[in-house]
């Protein structure tokens, strides 16, 4: 599931007239940069969930195998827009994916698969270790132990890709909500996993991040 529904205002003047996920890096838009990454893997299916100005979107992708879903009359979040979207991507765990950062380095949702274990885990996050962020400020989202597990912190910020269960959806009452919630839950009980990535990541979440994240493939 690729997560395309947000207004990013963020991004000021380039999202006045263009959902986030049209903003170009490298003569590309965002949505086809993440779209590189899901199909490198094979997916049976491919879903972008839309809100703000959704016929671009539509537009842009039509005639691919991605599979779209407007949210109407509110956006639902990361959680709640999931959770609408089970009907058409299953049960089963699913990989989603931000559409607003870039990727420098190994395929980030091979990685994930490469190292789900659905015994131990309700979700692995791929997340970057500070050090290797383009354009970031903060302090990072998680740490993370020997075992794999996380816990809120710092040192490694969450880049937007994971693999997560989706059961526990159903006990969450809210209609829209953050996939926050859901790992707070998965954190109480330990099942919350998250691994480093091994090359360089950028979130461009804001003007500036275009030119960081251009500079940042070119080298």
């Amino acid at each position: 599931m690729l997560f395309a529904a947000g207004f990013g205002t963020r991004m000021k003047h380039l999202t006045a007239n263009q959902p986030k996920p049209l903003v170009q890096v490298s003569g590309k838009a965002l949505i086809d940069h993440a779209l590189d990454i899901a199909r490198d893997v094979q997916p049976e299916t491919i879903l972008a969930n839309l809100h703000y100005l959704p016929d671009m979107l539509v537009q842009h992708l039509e005639g691919s195998e991605v599979q779209t879903l407007i949210e109407t009359p509110d956006i639902l979040e990361t959680g709640g827009g999931l959770r609408n979207a089970l009907p058409v991507l299953g049960d089963g765990p699913v990989i989603t994916m931000n559409t607003d950062a870039i990727w420098k380095g190994p395929n980030p949702v091979q990685m994930a698969l490469d190292a789900w274990n659905p015994d131990q885990m309700d979700a692995l996050l791929v997340c970057v270790p500070v050090s290797q962020t383009v354009g970031y400020s903060g302090n990072g989202d998680f740490e993370i132990d020997a075992q794999g597990r996380l816990s809120r912190g710092g040192g490694s910020v969450y880049g937007g890709v994971q693999i997560i269960k989706t059961d526990r959806l159903d006990a969450i009452d809210e209609t829209s909500f953050s996939l926050n919630v859901l790992w707070n839950r998965m954190l109480e009980d330990q099942r919350l996993f998250g691994l480093n990535y091994t090359g360089q990541w950028c979130d461009v979440g804001h003007p500036g991040g275009v030119k960081l994240a251009e500079d940042m493939l070119d080298v």
